[in-house]
């Protein structure tokens, strides 16, 4: 797989859309029994490594069925790469690299013989398979194990091959569906590490689809967070985790009774794991805060303006909607 192809397929072939590597128009797909995956979603995947995030039925494998062109929608539009997928089904296929959530690979076969299988079955002559096969089994780290038999693997290599056969066709685009799937913590960095590595070296825009919002937040460039089928927020990470105006206060006790004086000073507090979280009203929050600490004694461990994080999205997506529902919050 050598950079100049990855370039040239990334940008070289006319009808592709810069703005967008995939679009959705109001991208709606119902099942029988009134189960409604997808409902009038509308939105824009840019070029770079994204973030498709939502809770387990959120309707991210759906969409990606539906850009595959493995399924067809009830009503609008979806387009890969500058194609309509109901049309160019076969045609995105190929020029995309897709990987499954669920372990499907067969156990009796090595790995150079399953991705170079899936090479053949991209187009790609008996030859350049093989040899394309084992570029892509050296870009994931099993160089090594590739004459192994995939029932002999560990979930983490599973998992690679997984991804080495996405990458066996030179790709403009990847589809990753829950990459990190059974894998331990130290499994999960190893494969976002290697997942931006291929974004960042090669040039592939990647769509990687999870419900762990760390995952993401550690390794995108987007987000495209969908909510019962429906679009929650698209827009760039650095949006997402802007800092915020709220102060990050730690101290190692005493927590409840800073807070009760906060409070009595005109300051709203509520606790956040291991911090108190005070609103921001200008730099003389700074000084109420250093003199409360200073009063009673405490010991300050950290004062600083945080970062929001992904999972506040839905946090206060929920909140809003708790404060719409009969006897919510106010």
């Amino acid at each position: 797989m050598s950079d100049s192809r990855v370039i040239e397929s990334a940008v070289g072939e006319p009808g592709l859309t810069p703005a967008g590597v995939i679009e959705t128009q109001a991208l709606t797909k119902r099942y029988p029994r009134g189960v409604t995956a997808l409902d009038g979603l509308t939105t824009v995947f840019s070029p770079g490594i994204t973030g498709l995030i939502g809770a387990n039925g959120a309707g991210k494998s759906t969409l990606i069925k539906i850009l595959l062109g493995l399924i067809p929608p009830t009503n609008g539009r979806a387009s890969v790469l500058g194609r309509d997928a109901a049309v160019h089904a076969e045609r995105i296929r190929t020029l995309t690299g897709y990987m499954p959530e669920h372990d499907c690979l067969p156990p009796d076969v090595t790995g150079t013989e399953f991705v170079t299988h899936l090479g053949r079955m991209s187009g790609l002559p008996a030859t350049a398979a093989k040899e394309r096969a084992a570029e892509s089994l050296r870009h994931v780290g099993l160089h090594e194990e590739r004459y192994r038999l995939i029932g002999t693997y560990s979930t983490g290599m599973k998992q690679r091959v997984k991804l080495a056969q996405t990458l066996v066709g030179d790709p403009r685009l990847l589809l990753l569906d829950e990459p990190t799937t059974g894998l331990d913590p130290g499994g999960r960095r190893a494969m976002l590490d290697l997942i931006a590595r291929i974004g960042g070296e090669f040039g592939i825009s990647i769509v990687v689809s999870s419900h762990l919002l760390g995952e993401v937040e550690r390794i995108c460039d987007h987000v495209v967070a969908l909510e019962r089928g429906g679009l929650l927020r698209a827009d760039t990470m650095t949006s997402f985790t802007r800092v915020s105006q709220v102060l990050a206060v730690e101290v190692d006790e005493g927590r409840r009774e800073l807070a009760a004086e906060l409070s009595r000073r005109g300051l709203a507090s509520r606790p956040d794991e291991r911090a108190l979280l005070v609103r921001l009203e200008g730099d003389a929050t700074y000084d109420v805060i250093r003199d409360v600490i200073a009063e009673l004694g405490l010991p300050l461990n950290r004062l600083e303006q945080r970062r929001r994080r992904v999972e506040e999205l839905f946090r206060d997506d929920q909140a809003a909607s708790d404060d719409q529902t009969p006897g919510g919050a106010a």
